[in-house]
């Protein structure tokens, strides 16, 4: 037994903070909550979320595109980055009490093809800044064992939720997922195709990157969309895919937005509405074939969460189900990736399991994360 493990397992009540920053690249989120693995509940104490600048958004999500000297030098920048917004997070909100930060990093890449996975990010300057051990690199352990090394919020999701009747979790970044948990159920989750990802590409390429995403789904509202193109797009193999299966980015990137479009600054408005009503349905299509369980609920989260038209698509689509924001559960949308994240981290200081085997394709359970500090634990 390590020495972390002994200092901690008979603490029922860890005070973690988590960051994440997603496949969107629109910021980093940041979260501190009060996790009690006696009662498995987590109290969400306070929440940030900090826009990156536009010249840093591009680099990241041309990230794969870099030479190596760039992409060390990115890993570097946001590490540091990070550290100075982190800082700002505890200080504004006051925070003393900390026992461990879970950091996600930024994935440059992610293939379940090759299953090899990259994020990026030095979580060695934030442990310098914080004094506190840094939980980061998750993923890599779950691939060793044989998994996808995503998705990894199921873990959140069964903790929470697990107990209940079943309920589906959708998360919609740059990626929508699910995760199925309930009384009786074995976790399990996939990716189920893009979620903001082709708007988010969409409205960077009408407005040359002045705009980086449909704010409140503004210009999907004013749009007309277009059915036969959604069941065109709905024939790309991944959704024929049984799970486990993840997805990186660039697999419903810029270059499926040109293949599948004539990107004409006159027909955006379309064009959104089209890519909007896709994602919902590519949702509601993987919930209703690779689901087996009666589901009553479907719990969003994620920046598709404050997109009303999504929310609105998703309600007509899967009319049979209550379909609500994880807002209604106390949870900032935008807070849950990030609250996942210091789930994992807390477990793994704990010595705890932190995967969900049926949902990564792992051989069983795992301890994931590399803990990184600039002092003896």
């Amino acid at each position: 037994m390590s020495f972390i493990s002994k200092r901690y397992k008979n603490k029922r009540k860890i005070n973690a903070i988590g960051l994440m920053s997603g496949t969107s690249a629109d910021g980093l989120s940041i979260s501190y909550s009060e996790i009690d693995f006696g009662k498995k509940k987590i109290k969400l104490k306070a929440y940030g979320n900090y826009e990156y600048k536009n010249s840093l958004k591009k680099k990241i999500i041309e990230a794969r595109n870099l030479k190596l000297p760039e992409i060390a030098n990115l890993n570097f920048e946001l590490g540091r980055i990070w550290r100075d917004m982190l800082s700002k997070f505890i200080a504004y909100n006051k925070i003393k009490d900390i026992d461990v930060i879970g950091v996600h990093g930024q994935t440059v890449y992610h293939s379940s093809k090759s299953k090899t996975t990259l994020q990026i990010g030095e979580a060695s300057f934030i442990a310098e800044m914080a004094k506190k051990p840094v939980v980061c690199d998750f993923r890599p352990q779950d691939i060793a064992a044989g998994g996808e090394g995503a998705p990894l919020v199921p873990f959140l999701d069964e903790f929470l939720y697990g107990s209940g009747l079943p309920v589906i979790l959708l998360n919609v970044g740059g990626i929508a997922n699910i995760s199925v948990v309930g009384r009786g159920i074995k976790t399990y989750g996939f990716d189920t195709g893009p979620g903001n990802t082709l708007m988010d590409w969409a409205v960077n390429y009408f407005t040359s990157g002045r705009m980086m995403y449909d704010r409140n789904g503004e210009w999907a509202a004013k749009g007309k969309i277009d059915y036969e193109k959604v069941k065109d797009l709905m024939n790309n193999s991944f959704f024929r895919i049984k799970p486990p299966k993840s997805l990186d980015r660039e697999e419903f990137g810029i270059e499926f937005l040109k293949k599948n479009f004539r990107l004409n600054y006159k027909n955006r408005f379309d064009i959104l509405a089209t890519l909007n009503y896709f994602t919902a349905y590519s949702v509601s299509y993987s919930i209703l074939r690779f689901t087996k369980e009666k589901i009553y609920r479907l719990i969003v989260s994620g920046g598709g969460a404050l997109n009303p038209v999504l929310m609105s698509n998703l309600k007509n689509i899967l009319s049979d189900i209550e379909v609500y924001s994880i807002e209604k559960d106390s949870i900032h949308p935008l807070a849950k990736e990030p609250v996942a994240f210091s789930l994992l981290a807390a477990a793994r200081l704990m010595n705890l399991y932190n995967n969900c085997p049926y949902a990564t394709g792992a051989k069983g359970p795992r301890i994931l994360g590399k803990i990184t500090a600039p002092f003896k634990i």
